[in-house]
């Protein structure tokens, strides 16, 4: 402890003079332990002292335990070289006699074996020079075991004289198995009895032989086999494109035929198999050469059917060597696409289609379809699939024309035939010429797809693109041309689009029609990733086609909401013929409100029904857009406005916007209305923030003007003093103090209550109306209070009733009006 601790500690122990008394205790405690502590000291100092000489004693005694021990080592070290020293004197001569009775056992063993192969060698002669065949093949293998034990003594005299001898022998054998076999398919057979059993017994030696023995003879047999095929279908009467069918014929009676004598072969051999493929590979061959040699194109009903000839040649084939046939997988994407087609279409559609033309005399060869069915080799797993159908695949470019033009052409019927109308109670709405064309495309499909899926069926698929593309056209052509407004100035169309309840109708259907056209396009273009090669699926895309079904609709709901537009003309002209100058009194909404309201509630309905969700929200957002400005426009149009003018206008543009607010429940479809009557309400402010403009007294009208209308222009302004009736003179002088102040206060917009408010830094005009408006404008809740005015003093019935009528709808809880006072 440091000098302030023990200061401290004394004085945390005798805090005050009375606690003195007890330091003679303490001291006399302290003695204590301090003795006690040097006792535990000296004790723990000679014990340490007694351990060390302990600790001393024991290493010694270890250290000699140590020696003794690699003493005992060394002695047993000594002994054990002793012992081996002596067994290897005792095993000398054992050792000896092993060695040498294992060489005489291996020598007695390869004098033995040698014997055997030279017997054997010798009996295999004899066998091969009278072709016994059976016991021959038996031999081969006994040969080539024990040949297999002599290969360390390859360069033994004797040895390689019986090698050269057993190589001899086979080869021997060898020219005597192929010379019988060129005897098979002769008729010799028949004549000799027993060559049919030799000739069995002739492919056991064969597979004695070596593996390429084997290959060689099955091949000149297949080749031979195939000689009078070449010769007979290379000739000028059969070596033609409508003739394919009798060259499957030809081989299938074939195998048919000689069945029973082709089952000498081993089934391992593979002998039908073998003899089908390079039957393919020839066909393939020669008729890549008629295609090519021929002068112009070929006929499309003989191209198609000796291409589906050959597919069915080849899925038989592939039933029996490689697996299931090919109608098994060529539908499985088609069916996903299109929504009515009851018919099971496939590769005969074609036979059907085109045999009439060809006139084909089948003949009692059709009986021999059948005749490959017995084929079956287990574990054979060549691809038969387009090993000759492949060749025809640069030839159809006439199959793809065809198909083209009769899509092209039925889409024309279809157009014709159309009525635009639907059926009532049809649930879907949509135009049958658009079913019927899937349903067309959907069998071209089928029909291409069962002949091939490689770049054909690419080609017709882009041919499904051009007459898609071709159709969304034709719907685009069936829609009214011209017009004039909003819209049009927006998609640069000319002249009014006239629209009866018909054509509305119309153009709901088309919209719906090309909607099911843009989704059922990506369901083929999904179809046709499905089936055709995967190597060609990066080129089936139909986002072009869909964008021209989107253009469709785009367009059909601007032409709908024009052609609504186009209705409210006259309407809109009824309103500014109104004398809203010379108005005596404020009364019922005016007709031209009637009007609007009419052909909404004739319309609107129609479209609620025919038109899904998501279009009837795009056709209100259009509506909304051009209905909206439009009204406001309109305003200007006026000659002269009154007070009593303006605050029947007010009425009316309250009714109007009521009734464009209902226009969501009139359809029946309000979901998603919520944003098209926030837009509406927006835009109507703006009219009613206008009449309230124009209802304002001359002094404060600026003031009010900046404050309902910050995004106004000194233009508009100027046309709101003339709408007020204000001649030139005094116009300009309002003009020159609103120039002169700018807009005093501003905000983001009419509608949002909240806004902070703007002071202007410039005092406005005192007025003499009210003296709540003298000075200063302490916010613009003050202005907005005098807007409200709508004319202070007005004492006109018609008002007063306008004003009862929109505070009884504040109270109601439902009705037209209550809209209106929603926050």
């Amino acid at each position: 402890m440091d000098k302030s601790s023990a200061l401290e500690y004394i004085n945390q122990m005798f805090p005050t003079e009375a606690s003195l008394s007890g330091v003679e205790p303490l001291m006399q405690k302290i003695h204590n332990e301090i003795r006690r502590v040097d006792a535990g000291i000296l004790a723990a100092v000679r014990q340490q002292s007694s351990s060390g000489t302990k600790a001393k004693e024991d290493l010694a005694a270890a250290t000699s335990a140590v020696e003794e021990l690699m003493s005992k080592i060394r002695e047993i070290k000594t002994k054990a070289e002793q012992s081996e020293t002596m067994v290897q004197e005792i095993c000398r001569d054992i050792k000896k006699l092993d060695f040498a009775k294992k060489h005489i056992t291996t020598t007695i063993t390869a004098l033995h074996r040698l014997t055997m192969l030279v017997s054997a060698v010798e009996q295999l002669q004899v066998m091969a020079s009278k072709r016994q065949y059976k016991e021959a093949a038996a031999q081969l293998e006994a040969v080539n075991q024990l040949c297999s034990h002599f290969e360390a003594y390859r360069d033994n005299p004797k040895i390689t004289e019986l090698r050269e001898k057993f190589k001899n022998i086979k080869q021997i054998l060898k020219s005597h198995v192929f010379s019988d076999f060129s005897s098979l398919g002769t008729g010799k057979e028949k004549e000799e009895t027993n060559l049919l059993q030799q000739l069995s017994d002739a492919c056991f030696v064969v597979d004695a032989l070596e593996p390429s023995v084997r290959e060689e003879l099955v091949n000149n047999f297949c080749s031979r086999e195939l000689t009078s095929y070449e010769q007979i279908f290379e000739g000028a009467e059969l070596a033609k494109l409508d003739k394919t069918e009798r060259r499957y014929a030809w081989i299938k009676r074939r195998i048919r035929t000689n069945e029973e004598i082709w089952k000498i072969f081993p089934p391992s051999w593979h002998v039908p198999y073998r003899l089908c493929i390079q039957f393919c590979k020839k066909t393939r061959k020669q008729l890549e050469d008629i295609l090519d040699n021929l002068k112009e194109k070929p006929d499309v009903a003989t191209l198609l059917l000796a291409l589906q000839r050959t597919l069915e040649f080849e899925d038989e084939l592939a039933e029996k060597f490689g697996g299931g046939a090919r109608g098994k997988e060529s539908g499985n994407g088609i069916e996903e696409f299109g929504r009515e087609d009851s018919n099971s279409q496939n590769v005969s559609d074609i036979r059907k289609k085109y045999e009439k033309k060809l006139a084909v005399h089948q003949g009692p060869e059709n009986d021999e379809k059948n005749g490959i069915k017995d084929m079956s080799v287990p574990g054979a797993g060549f691809n038969f699939r387009g090993i000759v159908s492949s060749c025809f695949e640069p030839h159809l470019t006439v199959y793809i024309e065809l198909e083209e033009k009769t899509l092209m052409e039925n889409l024309e019927k279809l157009v014709q035939e159309e009525t635009w109308d639907i059926d009532e109670g049809s649930q879907s709405n949509v135009l049958s010429s658009s079913m019927q064309l899937f349903l067309i495309i959907k069998r071209s499909l089928k029909r291409c797809s069962a002949l091939t899926k490689n770049q054909t069926l690419l080609n017709l698929f882009k041919v499904f693109q051009r007459v898609l593309k071709a159709y969304a056209t034709k719907l685009f052509a069936r829609l009214p041309k011209g017009g004039t407004g909003f819209v049009a100035a927006a998609t640069g169309m000319d002249g009014q689009i006239k629209t009866s309840d018909k054509d509305e109708k119309v153009i709901c259907y088309i919209v719906n029609s090309a909607e099911y056209c843009h989704k059922t396009s990506g369901e083929l273009a999904e179809s046709v990733q499905k089936i055709i090669d995967s190597q060609l699926v990066d080129g089936v895309d139909m986002s072009e086609v869909q964008d021209e079904f989107s253009a469709v609709i785009t367009k059909a709901l601007v032409t709908l909401v024009h052609g609504l537009e186009t209705k409210f003309d006259s309407e809109m002209a009824a309103m500014t013929r109104v004398p809203w100058g010379t108005l005596e009194s404020v009364g019922d909404q005016s007709e031209y409100v009637n009007g609007i309201n009419m052909i909404l509630t004739t319309s609107i309905p129609v479209f609620g029904r025919l038109l899904s969700p998501l279009y009837f929200q795009f056709f209100l957002d259009k509506l909304a857009s051009s209905l909206g400005p439009r009204f406001y426009a309109n305003i200007f149009k006026c000659k002269q406005i009154s007070e009593t003018g303006a605050q029947q206008m007010l009425l009316d543009t309250q009714a109007v916007k009521t009734i464009l607010l209902d226009i969501p429940s009139l359809g029946r479809q309000t979901s998603g209305a919520a944003s098209y009557s926030k837009f509406v309400s927006r835009e109507m402010s703006k009219a009613e923030a206008l009449l309230k403009v124009i209802l304002s007294p001359v002094d404060s009208v600026a003031d009010t003007y900046r404050a309902l209308l910050p995004e106004g222009t000194p233009m508009e302004f100027q046309r709101i003093l003339e709408l007020k009736g204000f001649k030139k003179a005094d116009q300009q002088s309002i003009l020159d103090d609103f120039n002169k102040h700018g807009p005093g206060i501003t905000q983001p917009s009419v509608s949002s209550p909240s806004a902070t408010p703007v002071v202007s830094s410039t005092p406005p005009a005192p007025t003499v109306t009210s003296p709540s408006t003298v000075g200063l404008m302490a916010s613009r809740e003050d202005v907005l209070t005098r807007a409200a005015a709508l004319g202070r003093g007005a004492a006109t019935t018609g008002f007063k009733r306008f004003l009862a009528l929109t505070e009884a709808a504040k109270d109601r809880k439902d009705g037209p009006f209550r809209k209106l006072f929603n926050p």
